[in-house]
């Protein structure tokens, strides 16, 4: 007798690239399992427009998974652990899956495949993320910033267009969508501290790991509602000396 397992996830391709990822795994470990998956527009993907630093609110891409699943509509939901906020509605959890992590640097991204100290005097990225932001302008003051929002390859379009000169990316996602090439320079986390969580989400964990981001999400917890969810962390496993 088979098991029915309803997966939520947003429709972009990097998110069902990491939900079939997940559907997968739980196939293979459990073959009397049908797996279902559930895609859901969130507020964030209606709001195409809006800076995302001007969003009310948090959790602007999980809102209605959360529902869908305090609803009983999904039995659980996969999503990439930076964008989860740390305050989670009662009834649910998080942190309780966590895959093996990807590269967690972030890669400035322009046509020529530019590095940080070659980008022109004045230069215009594109990125809607203010800890993005902070961190180039401590590298590099000169630069221009401007909003810059959709799934990678809206973002990678628009930059080809000429719309802005470079752009910011994670390095895990260009590498779960195959797209990681010559354009994409990664930055080391010295000069770009990636956001709490960045590259983790979805399937069984290993303690250290699943350690290692309740270390980043109670560092971003900590930093309090002027910061989340731009501040940055990272707990990179090394021992304290």
């Amino acid at each position: 007798m088979s098991h029915l397992m309803r997966i939520g996830t947003r429709g972009s391709r990097l998110a069902m690239t990491q939900t079939e990822w997940v559907a997968g795994r739980v196939r293979a470990a459990h073959p009397d399992v049908e797996v279902q998956i559930e895609t859901f527009r969130t507020a964030g993907d209606r709001d195409r427009a809006t800076p995302l630093a001007h969003l009310p609110g948090v959790g602007f891409f999980v809102k209605e998974l959360e529902t869908a699943l305090l609803d009983g509509r999904i039995d659980l939901a996969i999503h990439s652990m930076k964008d989860v906020p740390t305050r989670v509605p009662d009834g649910l959890a998080v942190e309780a899956a966590v895959p093996e992590r990807e590269d967690v640097r972030e890669c400035l991204v322009t046509p020529a495949g530019l590095r940080l100290d070659e980008l022109p005097q004045g230069a215009t990225v594109g990125s809607s993320s203010p800890r993005r932001w902070a961190m180039l302008l401590a590298v590099r003051p000169d630069l221009a910033f401007m909003d810059l929002r959709g799934n990678v390859e809206t973002r990678l379009a628009k930059l080809e267009k000429g719309v802005c000169q470079a752009t910011v990316l994670a390095s895990a996602g260009l590498t779960r969508l195959g797209m990681l090439d010559r354009r994409m320079v990664k930055m080391e986390t010295r000069v770009m501290l990636p956001a709490a969580g960045l590259s983790a989400g979805g399937d069984a964990p290993g303690a250290a790991r699943l350690g290692t981001i309740l270390a980043e999400r109670l560092l971003l917890a900590g930093a309090g509602r002027l910061l989340a969810p731009e501040a940055g962390g990272y707990e990179d496993g090394a021992d304290d000396a």
